[in-house]
């Protein structure tokens, strides 16, 4: 029951990503973004995928785990491409 539990919570967790993503690619600013807080995301799920492999239970869990440090990493990605559009905005380079 505590790995099902586990498993709703990074489920739950993983689906705001997509969408954040897709946000982000839209909107092309990264106003409103904090990459720090991406990055302490990204800390947290290595954490989750590190206790895995050292503790051996390598379960469907694990997958979930790996599919969300891919996401926010996509997320981050795009945050740092938006700075950089932001940037060119203000200086007035379109």
């Amino acid at each position: 029951m505590a790995e099902f539990l586990e498993a709703v919570m990074v489920i739950c967790f993983g689906i705001s990503w997509p969408v954040s993503i897709y946000k982000s690619l839209k909107s092309r600013t990264a106003k409103g973004k904090s990459i720090i807080f991406l990055c302490f995301i990204i800390v947290g799920y290595a954490a989750g995928i590190a206790s895995k492999l050292l503790s051996g239970k390598i379960t469907y869990v694990f997958f979930f785990y790996v599919l969300n440090i891919i996401m926010v990493s996509i997320d981050a990605a795009v945050c740092l491409r938006n700075k950089r559009l932001d940037k060119r905005e203000q200086q007035g380079l379109h």
